[in-house]
């Protein structure tokens, strides 16, 4: 059990124990909620890609069994068996019972990897009812069960085998999970995403709680061209064969896909060892950096813009780009336990000269191409520059001036965002009962007439133009875009507030894509909620009941016995203002749904699919939803 692979038990450093876990899980995986349940099964599959970084592993298995426990197996070296130098434990019991333990503090384990904290496999253990394990390594297989992070029975060898790997079947733990019932579309993006970053890499997802299994293999010879192939296959594409490059630079790996479409958005995505770097950090200032330069460089050397001219700005040259930036970093430095934000400052200079010399080669070999990305950037600088004039009519004014909120925002006398909410509704004469029916002390009502702006088909320029968006703009306070602040938010609710009917619904998606696409930090820090007024009204006398769907409407008729009279409300106007109050802004009554966003990759891909130019997705997306659909009014 010594191992003849370089990766022993005296690979694996202790540094704390696991007792507050349990007590604070949410400290661990972020919270007990659905994020944090899908969390473990994302801690499992990342020790099984350092494997696979480390050239041990070429297939990783995820299963959700039937009793929705999920099992994660590798072909990797297998988690070392033998002793443990300082524990006089088997090393596989210290890791799954201490906490900051593994081959990832500076033993022979692991040269690159994810899994920074070494919390992970020892967080799965803490928080599942039961944890089975069984290790493949040294000709033999070993197993041991776990539960709340002990184990309840000694490391035993039960056979022979030629093969090596781990294999981990964990069942979430019912006392800290609020639910435990797996998402399968939230396991299969982290999978796919982890596909993409590791090409070649082959992973298995079953799910086999329905008679019917599902089963999804996601194997990706190209790597990241794949990945920017996926996030562009339902857009026009300038540069059908995308940019990529690969650079090796002391402990640093470099890799880089590009490619253009027509639309206006930019999609940059950054990893750092298999970790998505929400919040950017030194390998995407890198990446700007270079290309910004690289792309000046060669417009002024081919006239598209005079030597004398402004250069064209990142963000001009950003537009219509998808850019995915992976780096695998010997010590990465993440900003905070997240791991949102890369630190390490050495990695923008390495990342900066591997696309500057890259980007410069395509451009010299690809001229047509050039010329079109190009002429792309130089529209973009001009819709700015126009746009710029148009955002000084929506900028909030300082406090030493008017405040110049639009004359038709009926504010809250309250001027503690915190408190505050902001209903954006559809219709003067909804926006009138809503008036009347609000809490004035803590509530603002804006309505919009009509529908707004389709901004998926639209520069900022034309945006700014659009009198409802600059009304919304101004009152929210924030600034929009580059200018986006969210200390300046006036309101830190805000309820879409729209008929439940067909223009209803457009006029929610429509404001959900300008809120995505110009106003991103208000939906990821949980700003926006959409109003949910009631369908029906079941009246007897005096006496007055609301429902939101009809299966619950015609239970409750059933289990009376009386006679109702039934009110089907189209409209918001259809309500008095007492009635829109109790049913849809009182916040001790009314039923509302928070807007969030998971994963952004696939929210990008909705917002393109419902309110792009190509009709085709569209189509096939109301064809694949039509099922879902109840209550369409036509």
């Amino acid at each position: 059990m010594n191992g003849e692979n370089g990766y022993n038990a005296s690979d694996i450093q202790i540094l704390e124990g696991l007792e507050a876990v349990r007590k604070r899980p949410g400290m661990y995986i972020g919270s007990t909620g659905p994020r944090g349940l899908h969390h473990l099964v994302f801690e499992l599959v990342d020790n099984s890609i350092d494997e696979a970084v480390a050239g041990d592993c070429d297939q990783i298995d995820v299963v959700i069994h039937p009793d929705n426990s999920v099992s994660v197996s590798d072909n990797g070296r297998g988690i070392p068996v033998d002793e443990h130098p300082a524990m006089g434990i088997p090393a596989l019991e210290v890791i799954l019972t201490t906490l900051h333990s593994g081959g990832k503090f500076g033993g022979s384990g692991y040269t690159i990897s994810g899994g920074l904290h070494g919390v992970g496999m020892s967080v799965v253990s803490a928080l599942s009812s039961r944890m089975e394990v069984t290790v493949r390594r040294d000709g033999h297989i070993y197993t041991q069960t776990y539960a709340q992070g002990k184990p309840i029975e000694a490391l035993k060898e039960i056979g022979d085998t030629s093969e090596t790997g781990t294999s981990i079947r964990f069942y979430p733990d019912p006392e800290i999970f609020e639910e435990t019932v797996f998402d399968r579309e939230i396991i299969i993006q982290r999978l796919r995403e982890l596909s993409f970053l590791n090409r070649g890499l082959k992973i298995v997802f079953i799910d086999e709680r329905e008679e019917e299994i599902f089963k999804k293999k996601l194997h990706y010879s190209e790597g990241l061209r794949d990945f920017v192939a996926y996030v562009n296959k339902k857009k026009d594409v300038i540069n059908t064969d995308s940019v990529y490059f690969e650079k090796k630079k002391d402990d640093v790996i470099v890799q880089v896909a590009v490619q253009y479409n027509t639309g206006y958005s930019e999609n940059l995505y950054s990893f750092a060892n298999n970790i998505r770097t929400q919040e950017g950090g030194t390998h995407e200032v890198g990446f700007k950096n270079g290309l910004t330069r690289v792309v000046n460089e060669y417009a002024k050397k081919n006239n598209i813009i005079k030597e004398n001219d402004a250069n064209l700005s990142g963000e001009d040259i950003r537009e219509g780009m998808v850019g995915i930036i992976s780096v695998l970093v010997k010590d990465p430095q993440f900003e905070g336990q997240t791991k949102t934000k890369l630190g390490n400052t050495y990695i923008r200079g390495i990342v900066e000269s591997t696309v500057y010399e890259n980007i410069e080669d395509y451009l010299n070999e690809n001229p047509a191409i050039a010329k079109k990305i190009l002429e792309k950037a130089v529209s973009a600088r001009r819709a700015r520059e126009a746009a710029k004039k148009a955002r000084e009519l929506t900028r909030r004014k300082s406090a030493l001036e008017s405040t110049a909120l639009p004359g038709k925002l009926a504010d809250c006398s309250n001027k503690d965002p915190a408190m505050c909410e902001l209903f954006i509704v559809e219709g003067d004469s909804a926006g009138g009962s809503a008036k009347q029916g609000r809490d004035r002390n803590f509530q603002a009502i804006l309505p919009l007439r009509g529908k707004i702006l389709n901004v998926e088909k639209s520069r900022l320029d034309r945006v700014l133009s659009n009198e409802e968006i600059r009304s919304l703009i101004t009152a929210i306070g924030t600034g929009i875009d580059e200018d986006f602040d969210l200390k300046k938010a006036r309101y830190h609710r805000l309820f879409i507030m729209t008929d439940a009917d067909v223009d209803g619904s457009h006029i929610r998606v429509l404001l959900l894509t300008f809120f995505y696409r110009y106003m991103k930090e208000l939906v990821e820090n949980g700003y926006i909620y959409i109003a949910q007024p009631p369908l029906y009204g079941l009246k007897r006398g005096n006496e007055i009941h609301y429902f939101h769907d009809e299966e619950k409407l015609n239970r409750f008729v059933e289990e009376s016995n009386k006679k109702w009279t039934v009110q089907r409300y189209k409209g918001l106007g259809e309500m008095d203002p007492q009635q829109l109050w109790e049913t849809t802004m009182d916040p001790d009554n009314r039923i509302v749904l928070q807007v969030t966003v998971e994963d952004a990759i696939k929210a990008d891909e909705i917002f393109s699919d419902l309110m792009g130019d190509n009709v085709q997705p569209r189509r096939e997306f109301i064809q694949a939803n039509a099922q879902y659909v109840t209550n369409l009014d036509i």
